[in-house]
């Protein structure tokens, strides 16, 4: 039986930051608007945050039974180690679904925005069919594209209606960065797993580019986010205040470019999670600040 700290580690604490960040710069984007609401915006980081542990025990589960996980360099794998029951972790993953539609439902309800409801629902099932059931998109060179969606224009853009209760294109303008770097954490992440995934048929985007391309790719989705960012400051200026993260750019991109392979890229990981928190809580403050 798996001990909680292996639980914890299954939950993939590295990957919290792509749930946090969303929220908070959605949130930013209503202050902008004098339309804060922070009891929804705290139950909007609920959502994010048990949407994006649920999706990793979901990947954990069907990536395990699929035996995806059987050779895989990084953070502990409950299935695929063998530590946890595949029906104990598909149980956990699916009360982490349930705990954010819950959640999602009382926010539906106070803005009385049913078709909330709909985004919610395609949210569950794309956490689900990421690596579940028997076409799973993200062994297409999908998972990308589906994380810009959810954890950038989705998560952001959807954190600032349910307190302002309209649509925005501050919003949307602000998810792009945000999606641009919650890709990046995938693309290291599939980078790592280059070597593994290709060989058990799981076509992640950087199975799919290849070794150079995926690496170019990853440089890209972390300075695309301070030019997006800085784009912005002609109608909020303080979104300038990004600039003060890029040197956290610096040493990822400089161990990615250099050729790091395997368990090289775990610290990668890590820090592209810190780039992330930082670049997300100055944009969440200059996009709040006149």
């Amino acid at each position: 039986m798996a001990t909680p700290a292996q639980w914890l580690a299954g939950a993939r604490p590295r990957t919290l930051p792509a749930a946090v960040v969303p929220v908070a710069v959605g949130t930013g984007v209503a202050v902008a608007h004098d339309g804060a609401v922070w009891w929804r915006a705290l139950l909007a980081l609920f959502v994010a945050l048990a949407l994006q542990v649920g999706v990793n025990y979901a990947n954990d589960y069907s990536d395990g039974v699929k035996g995806t996980d059987k050779d895989r360099v990084g953070p502990l794998r409950l299935v695929g180690s063998g530590v946890a029951a595949p029906k104990r972790v598909l149980a956990a993953a699916l009360a982490c679904f349930l705990a954010a539609a819950v959640a999602g439902l009382v926010l539906v309800v106070a803005t009385r925005a049913w078709w909330l409801l709909l985004v919610g629902l395609a949210s569950i099932l794309a956490a689900w069919f990421y690596t579940g059931g028997s076409r799973p998109y993200g062994y297409r060179a999908l998972g990308e594209l589906s994380v810009f969606v959810f954890f950038g224009l989705v998560a952001v853009a959807g954190t600032t209606y349910v307190q302002v209760e309209h649509l925005t294109w501050l919003s949307l303008a602000a998810a792009v960065p945000v999606g641009l770097l919650a890709c990046a954490l995938l693309v290291v992440n599939n980078l790592r797993d280059i070597v593994t995934d290709g060989p058990s048929g799981k076509r992640t985007l950087a199975v799919v580019l290849g070794d150079t391309r995926t690496r170019l790719a990853y440089a890209a989705a972390l300075v695309l986010p301070f030019v997006c960012a800085l784009a912005l400051v002609p109608v909020r200026p303080f979104a300038a205040l990004t600039v003060l993260a890029l040197p956290l750019v610096v040493t990822p991109v400089r161990t990615v470019r250099s050729g790091a392979t395997g368990p090289a890229l775990i610290a990668t990981l890590q820090q592209t999670g810190r780039l992330q928190l930082v670049f997300g809580a100055l944009f969440a403050l200059g996009l709040a600040l006149f």
